[in-house]
C-alpha cells in the first residue's frame, strides 16, 4: 500500500507496469483470496477510524470551565444557607448550558460519521480475472477498478486506461470545471492533487468517459482521507470560549482571595468563625454572575434569531459573538466573489470586433439539450452561450438552420462539429479549444476578407488567446467550411477558416464591490483562498476590486516550498492565495489564529472541512457538501458577502449587551465586597444576612435578563471587539471603588449620625445596594451621555419593577419574616435618594476617563 509521500510520487511519477510491480498486481486485478488477505493487512477502505470520544466523555468535559466549577461550588453553599430555590436554580442554567455544550459538541462525531457516506455505495473490480461488484470498504490496494460516468471514485487511483474520461473534482480541489485524465506519468515535481491528471481520487465523481485504473491508496492514506483526518482533532476553542475562560479564572481568584479576607476579618474580629464563614460564602455567591450562563444564552439566542432573519443560521450558539467579531474572513473565489457559473462574457471576430455571427454558429455547433424556455443541459460553456442576452435575440434564427450530421466531442480532437444546410451551401461548424482549431484552420477572416494564415499571422492569432487567457478567460474558438457534402466525419474537419473567439469567464457577483466596502468599513479583512488557477483567481479579484498585497497570487506550489516559519509569515503577509490543497487551507487559518486574530472561513466543499475545522468560525452554505455542512458553526441560506455583513453586525450587537452585563455585574458586586470587607472592620454585626445578600442579588439580576433586548450605540459596531480582561480588571476596580465610596456615604451616617440598629443598617443598606445597581446600569451601558443612547423598552420596563419590589418588600410583613427587614424613616429614605443621584452622577463622569484609551 502506498503510505509515504515518495512512495506516492513513485504511483504518478512512474510508468504503470512499475506501480504495478510494486502493488504486486497486474491489469487482471487481485484474486478474491490475495484481497481478503489484503484485507485483512491493510484493514476496510474506511476514513471513520474506531477512536471516537464516547457520549459520556463529551458531557463530563463540559464541567471543566472554572466558571461552572464555581456555580456548582455556589449552588452547593446557597443549599447549606437553606436558600433552596437559588441552589436549583444554579444548578438547572449550570445543566442547561452543559447540555447544550454537549450537543454542540457532538457535531464532531457527527461530522467524521458524514464522511462514511462517500465510501458506503458499491464499486466495479476485477478479481479473479472477472468484473464484479464489491462494497467500497472491500477496496484494496492493488485491486482493479473500472470507472464510469456518474461513479464516485471509490479510493485513490492510478489509472492506466481511459475514454475521453474526466472527473468532477471541485469538492476536494476548488477546480471549478471537469479535469481530463490521461495515463502518462505526472513529474514527480508535482505533488498537489490539482495537477495528477492519471489519479482519479477518491471522493470526486466521473464527468464523463469512463476509465481502469489499479488503487494506490485507500481510507485514511488517500488525498481524501488526509483532508479528513483533521476533522478528528479537537475542535477549534474560539475567541469567546477563551475569553469565557479567562474571565472564569480571573474572577475565580477575585473571589477567593475577597472571601479569605473577610473570614479571617471576621473571626479574629470575633463575631465566630462559623457565622463569618457562612457569611462570606454568601458573599461569594453573592459576587458570582450566577445568571451569566443563561444571560449569555438569551442573548446569544436571540442574536441567532436576528441572524436568522439575514439568512445566517446559527448552528452553535456561541459563534454568534465570534461571528461578530470575525477581523478576518477567508473564502473560496468561486461562488463567493463570483456567481459561481461560467457566462459568456465576450465574443470577438479574428479582428477582436463583436459579430453576431459568431453566436449563431455558436448556437447551432453546442452540445447543449432543452432551451426554447426548457431548462438546459450540457456542458458549461454550452450552456452559457444559450443563456447569453445576445443568444436570446438570435435563437430565432436557429430556426432557419436544418443541423444534417454531428460530430461529438472528443478530448483527442479537444472540438466538436455540425453540418448545417442553410442557404445555397452547407456548412460545416467547427468550435473548440483555440490551439485545436487554429491548427485545423488554414485561413482567417480578417477585416471581412478570407486571408491565408501565414506565419505571422498565426503568431499574431497565438498572441492574442495569450493575452485572453492571461486576463484569465477560458477561450473556445470557431471556424467554417462551406461545403457540398450532405454527411460529415471527423477526418473532414479539415481546412477551416477561423471566424473568432468566445470568451468565458464566472463573472463577479453584481454586489461584491458593495460587499467587500461594507466588511472593510466594518474592519474586516478579506483572504481569497481558491483551489482554483492563479491567472483566474488574480482576474476576480481586480475586478471586484480586491487589492492583492504587492500584486501578488500565492500558489500552493510556492507554499509546498516554505518551512513553517516562511508559511506562516506568507499566511500573515498576503491576501490571495490560488491552486491550495486542503491542508494549506488549514495551515493559513491555524496561522491567522495563532496570531491572534479571530477568523471566519467560508466554504462548502470536501477540500474546506479542515479549514472550517480551524477556524474561530467556520461559515458553509445550504447547498455545501455534507461534510462541510457538519464541520461548519454557521450556514448561510444565501453564499452572499452582504449576508456575512449583517450576520457580523447582528453578532458584534450579541457581544456588546454580554459585555454590558459583565461590567454592570463585576463592578457592583466587586464594590459590596469592597464595602463589606472595610465594614468588617469597625462594625460589630455581619453587615448583610445571608439571605439578605441572595434576595440582593436577584432584585439586581433580573433586569439584566433582559439586556439581550437592549440597542447598542452605532459606534460600537464600526470595528472588531475582543474580551479585554485587562478593561474589564480596571473597570471592575475603579467603579468598584465609586460603589464603595456610596456605600461608606451611607453607612458611616448610619452609624455614627443616625445610630441605626443592626436590623435598620442592614435594611438601609440592601436598599441602597440593590437600586445603585439598577440605577448605574443606565450610566453604563453606552461609553456616550445617557441621553444619548436610549436603552431597550425592557431593559426599562424590568429595571423599573425590579426597583419598585426592592422598595415594597422593606416596607411589607413578608419581607420582615423572611428578610428581618424593617421598616425606614423619612431621613435615611432621603440619604438613600441623594446618594443614587450622586452615584448616577459620579459613574456618568468617570466612565469617560475609564473608557480612555481602550477600543470597547
Amino acid at each position: 500500500m502506498v503510505y509515504s509521500q515518495k512512495e506516492k510520487v513513485m504511483s504518478w511519477a512512474l510508468p504503470v507496469s512499475n506501480v504495478f510491480d510494486y502493488l504486486s498486481s497486474s491489469e487482471k486485478g487481485l484474486t478474491d483470496l490475495e484481497a481478503r488477505k489484503r484485507l485483512e493487512g491493510y484493514g476496510l477502505n474506511e476514513i471513520v477510524g474506531k477512536e471516537r470520544r464516547q457520549g459520556l466523555q463529551i458531557f463530563l468535559s463540559q464541567f471543566t470551565n472554572p466558571l461552572v466549577l464555581v456555580l456548582i461550588v455556589a449552588s452547593i453553599i446557597a443549599y447549606f444557607l437553606h436558600d433552596v430555590i437559588d441552589a436549583i436554580v444554579i444548578l438547572s442554567i449550570v445543566s442547561l448550558n452543559s447540555l447544550l455544550g454537549f450537543f454542540q459538541e457532538y457535531k464532531a462525531e457527527r461530522a467524521l460519521r458524514e464522511l462514511k457516506k462517500y465510501v458506503t455505495f458499491r464499486t466495479k473490480v476485477l478479481r479473479d480475472e472477472e468484473m464484479m461488484e464489491v462494497d467500497a470498504k472491500q477496496v484494496v490496494p492493488g485491486d482493479v477498478v473500472h470507472l464510469a460516468i456518474g461513479d464516485i471514485v471509490p479510493a485513490d487511483i492510478r489509472l492506466f486506461k481511459v475514454e475521453d474520461m474526466t472527473t468532477n473534482e471541485s469538492s476536494l480541489t476548488g477546480e471549478s470545471l471537469p479535469v481530463l485524465k490521461n495515463i502518462a506519468p505526472v513529474s514527480e515535481q508535482y505533488s498537489l492533487p490539482q495537477y495528477l491528471t492519471n489519479i482519479a481520487l477518491m471522493g470526486t465523481s466521473v464527468a464523463s468517459g469512463s476509465g481502469e485504473g489499479v488503487v494506490i491508496a485507500t481510507g485514511k492514506k488517500t488525498f481524501f482521507g488526509e483532508t479528513a483526518a483533521y476533522l478528528k482533532q479537537a475542535p477549534h476553542e474560539g475567541d469567546f470560549q477563551k475569553n469565557i475562560r479567562k474571565f472564569s479564572n480571573f474572577l475565580l481568584k477575585v473571589i477567593l482571595a475577597m472571601t479569605a479576607f473577610i473570614i479571617i476579618a471576621n473571626a479574629i474580629l470575633g463575631k465566630g468563625f462559623f457565622s463569618s464563614f457562612l457569611f462570606a460564602l454568601a458573599l461569594a455567591v453573592g459576587i458570582t454572575p450566577e445568571v451569566l450562563p443563561i444571560i449569555t444564552t438569551i442573548t446569544l439566542s436571540k442574536g441567532a434569531l436576528k441572524m436568522a432573519k439575514e439568512k445566517v443560521i446559527t448552528k452553535r450558539l456561541v459563534s454568534v459573538e465570534d461571528f461578530g467579531n470575525i477581523d478576518t474572513l477567508c473564502c473560496d473565489k468561486t461562488g463567493t466573489l463570483t456567481e459561481g457559473e461560467l457566462s459568456l462574457y465576450d465574443y470577438l471576430n479574428v479582428d477582436q470586433q463583436k459579430e453576431d455571427k459568431l453566436i449563431l454558429y455558436g448556437l447551432l455547433c453546442s452540445s447543449v439539450t432543452g432551451g426554447k424556455g426548457n431548462k438546459l443541459f450540457g456542458n458549461p460553456m454550452d450552456k452559457a452561450t444559450w443563456e447569453n442576452k445576445k443568444a436570446k435575440e438570435i435563437e430565432p434564427e436557429v430556426e432557419n438552420y436544418t443541423i444534417i450530421d454531428r460530430n461529438e466531442f472528443d478530448f483527442e480532437r479537444r472540438r466538436m462539429s455540425v453540418l448545417v444546410k442553410g442557404g445555397k451551401s452547407n456548412i460545416l461548424i467547427v468550435k473548440g479549444a483555440p490551439e485545436s482549431i487554429l491548427g485545423a484552420s488554414d485561413f482567417a477572416m480578417v477585416s471581412g476578407n478570407e486571408t491565408k494564415l501565414s506565419n505571422d499571422l498565426v503568431s499574431t492569432i497565438k498572441n492574442k488567446i495569450a493575452g485572453y487567457e492571461n486576463d484569465g478567460y477560458r477561450v473556445l474558438a470557431l471556424a467554417e467550411r462551406y461545403t457540398g457534402q450532405t454527411e460529415t466525419s471527423k477526418n473532414d474537419e479539415k481546412n477551416l477558416t477561423l471566424l473568432g473567439f468566445f470568451l468565458f469567464l464566472d463573472p463577479p457577483k453584481g454586489t461584491v464591490k458593495e460587499s467587500l466596502n461594507i466588511l472593510r468599513r466594518l474592519g474586516v479583512s478579506i483572504k481569497v483562498i481558491s483551489g482554483d488557477s492563479p491567472i483566474i483567481t488574480r482576474k476576480v479579484c481586480n475586478e471586484v476590486g480586491l487589492l492583492l498585497v504587492e500584486n501578488k497570487v500565492v500558489t500552493g506550489d510556492e507554499l509546498e516550498q516554505l518551512d513553517d516559519d516562511e508559511f506562516e509569515m506568507y499566511s500573515m503577509e498576503y491576501n490571495v492565495f490560488a491552486r491550495v490543497t486542503p491542508e494549506q487551507k488549514y495551515r493559513i487559518v491555524s496561522n491567522l489564529n495563532r496570531e491572534g486574530h479571530i477568523v471566519g472561513f467560508l466554504g462548502d466543499g470536501i477540500n474546506d472541512a479542515p479549514a472550517l475545522r480551524a477556524a474561530d468560525v467556520g461559515i458553509s452554505v445550504d447547498t455545501a457538501a455534507g461534510i462541510a455542512k457538519e464541520a461548519a458553526d454557521i450556514i448561510l441560506l444565501k453564499k452572499s458577502l452582504r449576508v456575512l455583513a449583517h450576520g457580523i453586525i447582528e453578532g458584534r450587537k450579541t457581544f456588546g449587551n454580554i459585555t454590558k452585563y459583565i461590567l454592570n455585574t463585576i463592578s457592583a458586586n466587586y464594590g459590596n465586597m469592597i464595602t463589606v470587607a472595610i465594614s468588617s472592620l469597625f462594625l460589630k454585626f455581619i453587615p448583610l444576612l445571608p439571605s439578605q445578600i441572595l434576595f440582593n442579588n436577584f432584585i439586581s439580576d433580573a433586569p439584566l435578563l433582559t439586556i439581550s433586548t437592549d440597542n447598542v450605540d452605532k459606534g460600537f459596531l464600526k470595528r472588531p471587539k475582543r474580551w479585554n480582561i485587562r478593561f474589564i480588571s480596571r473597570f471592575m476596580v475603579y467603579f468598584g471603588l465609586i460603589s464603595t465610596f456610596f456605600d461608606l456615604a451611607l453607612i458611616l451616617p448610619l452609624l455614627f449620625i443616625i445610630k441605626a440598629s443592626s436590623e435598620l443598617f442592614r435594611t438601609a443598606w440592601f436598599l441602597e445596594s440593590a437600586l445603585s445597581e439598577l440605577v448605574v446600569t443606565f450610566a453604563i451601558r453606552t461609553r456616550f451621555s445617557f441621553f444619548k443612547s436610549a436603552p431597550s423598552k425592557w431593559l426599562l420596563i424590568t429595571s423599573v419593577v425590579s426597583g419598585i419590589a426592592a422598595v415594597t418588600v422593606t416596607f411589607t410583613a413578608f419581607g420582615n419574616k423572611f428578610f428581618e427587614f424593617v421598616k425606614m424613616p423619612a431621613p435615611v429614605l432621603a440619604l438613600i435618594a441623594g446618594i443614587l443621584v450622586a452615584y448616577f452622577i459620579t459613574a456618568e463622569i468617570a466612565k469617560r476617563f475609564i473608557y480612555r484609551g481602550f477600543q470597547i
